[in-house]
C-alpha cells in the first residue's frame, strides 16, 4: 500500500512540473522547484524521467526546459469528430467577419474557465486571445455565462467556495447571474483589464446540456455597452446555430 501511495504522489509530482508550461514556454530548474514547492534535487530526476520519456526538452546552451515532441503526439490524438473546437470553427469564422471582433469559445475545467478555439479579429487593433489560456471563473462575461448556466449544484458549490474572492460580494453576483440566466447573454466591460469588453452566451447541445460559452471580445472603444447591447442578439444566435452542431 506505501509503495502504491508512493507511486501515486510521484505522479502528481510530474504532473505538477508539466503544468508549469502552460503559464510559459520555458523553465528553469530552480524556477521549476519553486513554482511546485518542491526540493530541486526531486525535481532533478523528475525533468530527467520526463525528457527521457520525451515529454520536456532540456536546452543545453540556456539550461531550460521546455516540453518535448512526445507532447504534440498526444495532442495530435486529442481532436475528435465531436470536439467543439473542431465543429464549431466555421461558425465561429463566420461570427468574426460578420462582427469584426476575436471569437473565443470557453469551457468550465474546475474552478476556471479555458479558452478552447479562438479566432482573431483581423483589425490592426484588437483582442489576441491565445488558445488554453486559464482565466478565473468569477470576472468576465463567458465566466458569468458558465456560472449562470450551470446545474445550480455546480452553481452554488463554486459561489460559496472559500477561494471566492472577498472583495467580490457573492449575493450581488448570484443576482447578477440570474438577470443574465433571463437575458440570455452577459458582457463585460474593463472588468478583468483595461481597454477590454465582451460579449458572451451560452452553447447548448441539443440535449440541452450546456457546452461552452462563446465570446466576442474587442477593445472597450469599439465594444461600448450601446454597441455589445446592439451585437447581443447577433452573438446569442450564432451560440444557437452552433448548438445545434452538436450531438
Amino acid at each position: 500500500m506505501e509503495d502504491e501511495k508512493r507511486t501515486v504522489r510521484a505522479v502528481e509530482r510530474a504532473l505538477d512540473v508539466l503544468l508549469c508550461f502552460t503559464s510559459g514556454s520555458e523553465w528553469g530548474l530552480t524556477d521549476i522547484a519553486q513554482r511546485v514547492g518542491l526540493h530541486k534535487s526531486t525535481v532533478h530526476r523528475l525533468l530527467a524521467t520526463l525528457e527521457e520519456k520525451g515529454f520536456v526538452a532540456r536546452d543545453e546552451a540556456t539550461d531550460k526546459y521546455r516540453l518535448g515532441l512526445r507532447i504534440l503526439e498526444l495532442s495530435a490524438h486529442l481532436t475528435r469528430s465531436d470536439d467543439p473546437a473542431v465543429v464549431l470553427l466555421g461558425e465561429m469564422e463566420r461570427l468574426r467577419d460578420q462582427l469584426g471582433e476575436t471569437v473565443s469559445l470557453y469551457v468550465r475545467d474546475r474552478k476556471d474557465r479555458v479558452r478552447i478555439q479562438a479566432v482573431q479579429s483581423e483589425q490592426a487593433i484588437r483582442r489576441v486571445a491565445p488558445v488554453g489560456a486559464r482565466l478565473p471563473l468569477f470576472v468576465g462575461a463567458s465566466s458569468k455565462v458558465l456560472l449562470a448556466f450551470a446545474e445550480p449544484e455546480v452553481r452554488e458549490a463554486l459561489l460559496s467556495d472559500p477561494a471566492w474572492p472577498a472583495s467580490i460580494d457573492v449575493e450581488a453576483y448570484r443576482k447578477q447571474l440570474a438577470e443574465i440566466a433571463e437575458a440570455g447573454y452577459a458582457t463585460s466591460y474593463e472588468e478583468r483589464e483595461a481597454g477590454a469588453a465582451a460579449i458572451s452566451a451560452p452553447i447548448f447541445n441539443r440535449s440541452g446540456k450546456l457546452v461552452a460559452a462563446l465570446s466576442v471580445s474587442g477593445p472597450s472603444n469599439r465594444l461600448t455597452p450601446d454597441v455589445m447591447r446592439e451585437r447581443a442578439p447577433a452573438v446569442v444566435s450564432a451560440a444557437k446555430r452552433m448548438g445545434a452542431l452538436l450531438g
